[in-house]
């Protein structure tokens, strides 16, 4: 493969990263641990499957990928913001949710244990071959502006300032008449949403949902984000990076130099590796996990 072409594919398999890593650095900047990150795409992954299917069209998909994920960002939302439950427990709770819900609604509306039938997607006849192929694809577009306008709406926003107030003290934020809870629920689902689209991508560009189809995919976008120091920038470097890692991988396993089960570990090894190189220095949002 040309340089060229491992860069674009690079790009290509970077967007369900970028999506989410959106998603986590808006939910971590105020205040909310983005622990669900996974189950939000798995739904979203769903959603677009089931949209696709019975409305078909691929926007469709999209429209039904935003519903998934904005159900089960509310169910976060009540069990952290309304009940107060500790936030790393309702992630690990949402992730395992979302992988059951998913797999039974699976067998009931396709009857089938590992994937639904074939959606429409974007791409397809008519459209070209090669990797160019995939950017016809919106989402794509999407995915590669979504940290950029993260970054603006954070910086050069009044509504990202307060987003950035209360992740850092909400105390001090509320005492100048932002009203946190509000907030958090606002940027809380604005994180599903990108999410669910992270997972949409990966159902519409395969062209039909798979059980489990995010494969770690959300824990690696937090870790992009952790890596990223919660900078739009930065993050959108580590998913570009990461992707690149898998991009690798691909290509390993298809001139077998390695056993097959060295070259699956790579994403995985890369991403513990650069985590344990800076989450001692890193500063998370101050109020990070805390709610008042």
């Amino acid at each position: 493969m040309n340089a060229l072409a491992f860069l674009l594919q690079t790009v290509r398999i970077s967007i369900p990263y970028l999506l989410a890593a959106a998603g986590g650095v808006m939910s971590e900047r105020v205040g909310i641990i983005a622990l669900g990150l996974e189950g939000m795409m798995l739904s979203g992954a769903f959603g677009a499957a089931l949209g696709s299917y019975y409305g078909g069209s691929p926007y469709m998909g999209i429209l039904g990928a935003l519903v998934a994920g904005l159900v089960i960002t509310s169910i976060l939302a009540v069990s952290t913001l309304r009940f107060r439950a500790n936030q790393v427990v309702v992630g690990v709770a949402i992730n395992l949710l979302a992988v059951g819900v998913t797999r039974f609604f699976l067998r009931l509306t396709f009857d089938s244990a590992s994937n639904s039938p074939r959606v429409p997607g974007f791409g397809g006849e008519g459209v070209g071959a090669g990797v160019f192929a995939a950017f016809v694809n919106p989402l794509v577009w999407i995915g590669l502006f979504a940290l950029p306008a993260l970054g603006w709406l954070l910086y050069k926003t009044p509504f990202g300032l307060r987003v950035r107030a209360v992740g850092e003290k909400p105390e001090a934020a509320a005492t100048l008449g932002v009203s946190v809870i509000p907030l958090q629920l606002k940027g809380l689902l604005v994180a599903g949403s990108l999410a669910a689209l992270g997972g949409a991508y990966l159902a519409l560009d395969q062209h039909q949902f798979t059980d489990g189809m995010t494969a770690g995919r959300g824990f690696i976008a937090l870790a992009a984000v952790i890596f990223g120091r919660w900078e739009p920038a930065r993050v959108a470097v580590a998913c570009l990076l990461f992707a690149a890692a898998e991009t690798l991988q691909i290509q390993l396993q298809g001139s077998q130099i390695l056993p097959s089960q060295f070259v699956e570990m790579i994403p995985y090894v890369l991403t513990i590796v650069a985590l344990a190189g800076v989450v001692g220095r890193s500063v998370a949002p101050a109020a990070l996990g805390k709610i008042e």
